[in-house]
């Protein structure tokens, strides 16, 4: 760690501090909109292969 900055990573961890005594909403919220976000975007990418193409998938001759 630098000695230029003494006072920086005590400052940092005591706003840290200071913004969690408001309890765990922002990071609930933050969890429950990335977790939606991410089965959206899971569903999507299992469903796009059930996608129908015209019927040019079947190539049993």
């Amino acid at each position: 760690m630098s000695d230029a900055t003494p006072g920086v990573l005590p400052d940092a961890v005591t706003a840290l501090a200071d913004a969690s005594g408001q309890g765990p909403g922002a990071l609930l919220r933050i969890l429950l909109l990335a977790s939606m976000v991410g089965a959206a975007l899971l569903a999507w990418f299992l469903l796009r292969g059930y996608r129908s193409n015209g019927g040019d998938d079947n190539h049993n001759d």
